[in-house]
């Protein structure tokens, strides 16, 4: 079968100038060509996350090389492929982690970062997977080591990153420990598998998580007066591992507690990592996560969507404190 030939143009959501969720507004790009080893994705789902609403307030800069469009993932069927791409052709279906663009009718990635649709799961639900899956498992097992029989705490359990993360740490064995902020989002992250949701509103998380042994991990996407708290919560040998800062990136804390509990307290961030490094979580993903995707027994929670047009109100949704799980963009339905 031919495939069509790329349009010229396409409808797009860019940043006007950094500000609140209005400055986003729809406009007509030229449609990406697939460079060496890319491919162009014709966009049916695009996930909305936390760096595109910190992009567009101007404190989150897409690296060097990436389109300016707000956009980290996003999901729909391969309409072009580059020189030296063997493993995808037109027409396949695909989610794939995004340098950015996301928010438009075509996107260009690398091919290496585009992944099969999982079995059973819709390109709604697969546009929910690249940017907190390729987050949970590079910074929950790869590099904070987590094992089966741990106790395993995340911050912001109902966020896209915290579902994700109390469901794959439940898979891999082990005990999952989540902080949120009323009842009912307390009550999702037990039916997701935390042994115990703690409400940060009436509850001390450093209490719990000593009396239970101590965190041998943490996920923290609060930073702030967090930063403290957690290595009170860490056990011996206990781990940190940062990925935001919603509460501040400054802290005041004892390093003598570190030093004695033999801490590890690190971080990072997957955007400006290479593409060598990025294909090489992918590759991980599609051996150990998406057959379990495929299986039933994890899925992408989703709270909302939104028409591209309506990126502005699915930012609005983003940044209000009663989301649970994803957020996504109707692109190309």
């Amino acid at each position: 079968m031919t495939a069509l030939p790329l349009p010229r143009s396409m409808t797009a959501v860019e940043i006007s100038a950094p500000g609140g969720p209005e400055v986003l507004r729809a406009v007509e790009r030229p449609v990406p060509r697939p460079r060496h080893g890319h491919v162009v994705i014709r966009v049916a789902w695009a996930g909305v996350n936390r760096p595109d609403a910190l992009q567009r307030a101007g404190s989150y800069a897409p690296p060097p090389g990436a389109s300016d469009l707000p956009g980290l993932e996003a999901s729909g069927r391969v309409a072009a492929v580059g020189r030296g791409v063997t493993d995808l052709a037109e027409g396949d279906e695909v989610c794939a982690l995004l340098p950015g663009g996301g928010y438009a009718e075509y996107v260009e990635t690398p091919a290496a970062h585009a992944l099969p649709v999982p079995e059973g799961l819709s390109l709604r639900q697969a546009a929910c997977l690249p940017e907190t899956f390729f987050t949970v498992w590079t910074n929950v097992f790869q590099r904070g080591g987590l094992r089966a029989g741990e106790r395993f705490l995340v911050h912001g359990g109902t966020s896209g990153i915290g579902t994700t993360a109390i469901q794959l740490a439940r898979l891999f064995g082990a005990r999952v420990f989540a902080t949120a902020g009323t009842a009912e989002k307390c009550r999702v992250c037990v039916e997701l598998g935390a042994e115990r949701a703690i409400n940060y509103r009436s509850d001390d998380f450093v209490a719990i998580l000593r009396e239970a042994g101590g965190a041998d991990l943490i996920l923290d996407m609060v930073g702030g007066s967090y930063i403290a708290r957690n290595i009170k919560a860490l056990a011996v040998e206990g781990r940190l591992v940062h990925i935001a800062f919603l509460g501040g990136a400054k802290a005041e804390i004892n390093f003598a507690e570190a030093m004695v509990k033999r801490l590890t307290i690190t971080g990072s961030t997957l955007r400006p990592r290479s593409d060598a490094d990025k294909a090489a979580i992918a590759a991980e993903l599609l051996s150990q996560v998406w057959p379990h995707l495929s299986s039933g027994r994890i899925a992408p929670v989703i709270d909302s969507d939104f028409a591209l047009a309506d990126a502005a109100a699915a930012h609005r949704r983003l940044e209000a404190p009663e989301h649970v799980g994803k957020i996504v963009l109707r692109v190309g339905g």
